[in-house]
């Protein structure tokens, strides 16, 4: 007998729809001033709830930055592997996975490296936290793969390499030193240390 799926009953319907809202009335007020001018309740009035009810979804603003910013990431790194998969080139190929990445961080810059400190900082048991976590193991995990195109890697060095990558990636988007710096200059610093790891 095949299985059928059951409606979505209409509490959990307007969870979504209350966690839709917050996540959009956070993005919205993020872009605009940065995670650390905008206040929770600001949030909540945006989203058309109260400040008790914001706090069942977040516990704090990094958080919420952390809701808001995981979904551009997931998009980024789709974006990337699907560049990755038409590049030949290995080092392209990585490339290919790491610019969207630093696009999406770079959005917003105080609000990227916030992101960044909440990944490393933030409550591991939290749930947006480790679904930012997750999302960097799943970018290794793209880059490993690239890796593993060249014959001479194993799969224990492309993981160790797609760790170091990942490192790479975060100082290099985190550092206070190119805050100002623009995408394409990140990428290349980036690029010029990756190179270096990969097999002549």
């Amino acid at each position: 007998m095949p299985l059928v799926s059951q409606p979505v009953g209409r509490r959990e319907r307007n969870k979504q729809e209350k966690l839709d809202r917050i996540t959009a009335a956070a993005r919205e007020l993020f872009a605009e001033r940065g995670v650390d001018e905008v206040t929770t309740q600001e949030i909540a009035d945006k989203a058309d709830i109260g400040a008790g009810t914001l706090f069942l979804y977040a516990k704090t603003k990094g958080e919420l930055l952390l809701l808001v910013q995981n979904s551009t990431y997931a998009d980024a790194l789709v974006k990337g592997r699907s560049a990755a998969a038409a590049a030949t080139d290995v080092l392209d190929a990585v490339m290919a996975i790491v610019r969207p990445v630093v696009e999406c961080n770079r959005k917003q810059i105080d609000n990227g490296r916030t992101y960044l400190r909440e990944m490393v900082f933030g409550d591991p048991s939290e749930p947006h936290h480790r679904d930012a976590l997750d999302l960097s193991v799943q970018t290794e995990e793209a880059i490993a793969a690239v890796l593993l195109r060249d014959e001479r890697t194993t799969a224990q060095d492309a993981a160790a390499r797609a760790h170091i990558v990942s490192a790479i990636m975060f100082i290099s988007m985190a550092a206070t030193i190119n805050a100002a710096n623009p995408v394409d200059d990140v990428v290349q610093e980036i690029r010029d240390q990756v190179r270096v790891l990969l097999p002549e």
